[in-house]
Formats: structure tokens, sequence, C-alpha cells
């Protein structure tokens, strides 16, 4: 595996669970991975940013994407590792199955989505700048990429950093992987602090270069 980000340790990235990530995801799981009310606030979120109409790439998705139901889209592109859970999923209008730490290269044209999406998954990334580099690329100027994330994971499958840092430290985390990925703003927003109850969500945005 290339080293994504040079000035980090090796194992940095690594994962206490080293099998292919496929055959950890090779079984659908049907049920959602943070609760209710940050289910909600990440669809709040949604609401806000993603562009009514426009062309979607949920990242890492699966049975569910957390879109308003009240909201059309031109199209919903689905990425995952279980095609059971994509095939499940009635706001895609395509999907394709990829490991992405193997192949991070997207099979999508250059400026073609208007929004893209990553939902508690991105402490899953090794090569995290490789795949958001990608992301920006399919992005049309000036659209963001949503990455939203708890204190919830599948910790033998999270990178040893991700494991090693509290909320804050995943903030400044993903916020490094988008300047990196060459993204022209990066924003962090607090959705539900941890502390309250229930599960806390943060977001990072990403907007690429307006034309």
């Amino acid at each position: 595996m290339t080293q994504d980000l040079p000035d980090f340790p090796s194992e940095a990235f690594a994962k206490h669970d080293r099998d292919p990530d496929p055959a950890f995801y090779a079984q659908p799981r049907f049920v959602t991975h943070i609760d209710a009310a940050a289910v909600a606030a990440v669809t709040d979120l949604y609401r806000a940013i993603v562009p009514a109409g426009g062309d979607v790439l949920d990242l890492m998705s699966s049975w569910v994407s957390h879109l308003p139901d009240e909201v059309a889209y031109a199209s919903v592109t689905g990425h995952g590792l279980n095609a059971a859970e994509l095939v499940a999923n009635p706001r895609l209008t395509r999907h394709f199955v990829q490991d992405l730490n193997a192949e991070p290269r997207l099979p999508l044209d250059t400026a073609c989505v208007d929004a893209a999406l990553i939902c508690v998954s991105v402490q899953y990334l090794q090569r995290p700048v490789s795949v958001l580099s990608e992301v920006a690329r399919v992005l049309r100027p000036g659209a963001p990429a949503v990455i939203s994330f708890s204190n919830r994971c599948f910790p033998t499958k999270a990178v040893a950093i991700w494991s090693a840092l509290d909320g804050g430290g995943h903030a400044q985390l993903v916020g490094l992987y988008l300047q990196r990925a060459g993204f022209a703003r990066v924003e962090r927003r607090v959705l539900k602090p941890a502390g309250g109850p229930g599960d806390p969500v943060t977001a990072v945005v990403g907007w690429t270069a307006a034309a």
C-alpha cells in the first residue's frame, strides 16, 4: 500500500484486522451505525448543502443514504463494499462495488457530480488523500464533499491514527485530508456535540474551487 501521507508514521494507516476489507463486509448489515437523532442531524446538513436536482455521489454507502426524503436529485450514485446493501438502497439510481483501499481511482468522469458524501466511514480509508483527490476530480467547480463521523466504528477496521485520536483530533485529521487532496475551502461543523444524549456527530466539508 502506498503511503498517502509520507510525513505520518508508516503504521498510522494500518488496521488491527489486516485481512482484505471485502471479506469483512461480505455479509450485509442492514443496520444504521449512528442513532436516529444523529441520522437526523446528518440529513439536516444534506438538506442545507446538497443541491436539489443535482448529481450526488454517496461514497462508502450502504442500504440507506440519509438524504432528505422530500428532495429529488437528478441521480444518486452509490458506492460500497456490499452489493446487497446497495441494491436495497432506494435512493440510489446506480451503484458500484470497489475496495478503495486497494484501488482509489473512481470509475466516474471528471466534473460529473454536484456533491459527494461520506457518512461514518472515513475512518476506514487507508489512502484518504488519494481517495479524496479522486472525489475532488469528479466534483464540479464549487461543489462540496461532506464527510460526517461519530465516535462509533468497527474498531478492528479503523486505521490506527483514527483510534488514537479524540473527536477534535478526528476533525483536524479529516480537514488535513481535504486540504492535502486540493480542496479550496474546508469547514468544520459540529452537528451534535459530545457529552449530550446519544451519538455525537461532526462534519467536515470541503469545497472545490469555483470556476
